[in-house]
């Protein structure tokens, strides 16, 4: 990969990294799309190295966040961790199975509409707060925990993403937890959530597009970690009444490209496929 393009991969997940840090997100969901419609990389391609750049940032974000909210806090709530992880991890095995099964066509359209429920969770559910009382208690708060995160390994194995969107508003309501601290749980239960998505990932023959681009990976990583710990100094700086409903049109108008995409890789796909058997023909008559 050219010098210009891990230049670009460094800006965008600089600036990917403060539109999420904005709003106390890592920005996965917004570096898809740019890996699909900037990058061209592939929908299933895309979605591994969404993935591992996830991960690089959870795996920093964790620990820097021990500062304000510390591991015998979060140990505190280890009941909500393992709840929560009981769904997620199977959802994010079967999510990653589902992606390395699916056609193209059909992942570019699963992406495009999970870009939809962001946007939509951005403007109704992202600044949820707690009140410090369970939505439910006793075996039905552990029934609704264990499928809340099964869609939520589902959803993130989909977007390659660590899930925070939907994790911190599904913690404060679902437990009554403080917002601050469910940012931190998030994190908890994402790291091994997209540790099971990972090693699915790995088993399908897409997986070699990290060795491939392992330093565009590292590179824009770097500018990710970079852009949300920026963003994360800057947080509550911008209006939330605004700056949400940016990014909300941000995802929407990506959703809309990605799905247009689809219907022209199909396209595409299909010239290449054709001129690729008509040229085999012509070889073979010429032998």
């Amino acid at each position: 990969m050219s010098k210009a393009k891990l230049g670009m991969g460094f800006l965008s997940g600089l600036v990917i990294g403060l539109l999420g840090g904005l709003i106390g997100l890592g920005g996965a969901e917004f570096r898809l799309p740019l890996l699909i419609g900037i990058f061209s990389f592939g929908p299933l391609e895309a979605l591994i190295l969404n993935k591992a750049m996830s991960l690089i940032v959870v795996s920093v974000a964790l620990p820097a966040r021990a500062q304000s909210v510390p591991f015998d806090t979060l140990a505190q709530h280890w009941v909500i961790i393992v709840n929560l992880l009981s769904g997620s991890i199977i959802g994010a095995w079967v999510g990653a199975g589902w992606a390395t099964k699916m056609r193209s066509a059909k992942l570019y359209r699963v992406i495009a509409i999970l870009l939809v429920v962001v946007a939509i969770i951005l403007m109704v559910g992202h600044d949820s707060h707690g009140n410090n009382r369970s939505l439910f208690t006793g075996h039905i708060l552990l029934v609704a925990g264990t499928i809340t995160g099964f869609g939520v390994g589902i959803f993130a194995s989909l977007l390659g993403v660590a899930g925070g969107e939907i994790l911190i508003p599904a913690i404060v309501l679902l437990y009554g937890i403080d917002i601050k601290i469910a940012g931190s749980l998030s994190l908890a239960i994402s790291l091994p959530t997209m540790l099971t998505a990972f090693t699915r990932y790995s088993r399908d023959k897409s997986f070699v597009v990290i060795k491939q681009h392992i330093g565009f990976v590292f590179i824009m990583a770097v500018g990710s970690v970079t852009g949300t710990f920026m963003g994360g100094k800057w947080l509550g700086v911008f209006p939330s009444h605004i700056l949400l409903p940016v990014l909300s049109v941000i995802l929407l108008t990506s959703s809309y490209k990605i799905w247009q995409h689809k219907n022209n890789t199909g396209y595409k796909q299909y010239c290449r496929d054709h001129i690729l058997i008509l040229s085999k023909n012509k070889k073979g008559e010429i032998e």
